[in-house]
């Protein structure tokens, strides 16, 4: 099967790649280009792992061709630090405590700033709902929560 050249920005870069008509855009992320942050737990979008954001709407990479990426701005959890400065959320999450094997970790960090960028103030029933999509075998998700709510406040700069 020939391969397609597909043109995108994926954190902020302008990216290329040639990819197989039938690779996910997981694959992509983790075997082409080596973002190894998504990870692969259902392969049917059940669990929320393998989160990216798509022109700004949450989605499970898992779920999307990697030839559908072509002119898309993409955003995965290698994107959210700037340089050695970890995003709000993903240092509320240390202090809370909001992880514990962090397998689940970075698509629930992407959710989490997803739904932010579109509410920077849910309350925690909204948080809840939002990460719904998001699995966690290890938690409780109130700490996931607590540390949501927590980093919001601060973007806000409550």
């Amino acid at each position: 099967m020939s391969k397609h050249h597909v043109t995108t920005t994926i954190n902020g870069e302008a990216t290329e790649f040639l990819c197989e008509p039938q690779l996910t855009m997981l694959d992509v992320l983790r075997d082409e280009l080596r973002l190894t942050g998504s990870k692969e737990g259902c392969s049917s979008g059940d669990c929320g792992a393998c989160s990216i954001t798509v022109d700004g709407r949450l989605v499970c990479s898992c779920l999307m061709l990697g030839v559908e990426a072509e002119g898309r701005k993409i955003e995965t959890i290698e994107g959210m630090a700037k340089g050695d400065k970890l995003h709000p959320l993903q240092q509320k999450f240390l202090e809370h405590a909001a992880l514990q094997c962090g397998f689940c970790t970075p698509g629930i960090l992407v959710a989490a700033k997803a739904l932010l960028d579109r509410n920077p103030d849910p309350s925690e029933t909204e948080i809840r709902y939002w990460l719904a999509g998001n699995l966690c075998r290890c938690t409780g998700y109130d700490k996931i929560v607590r540390a949501v709510v927590d980093a919001a406040a601060e973007m806000r700069g409550a």
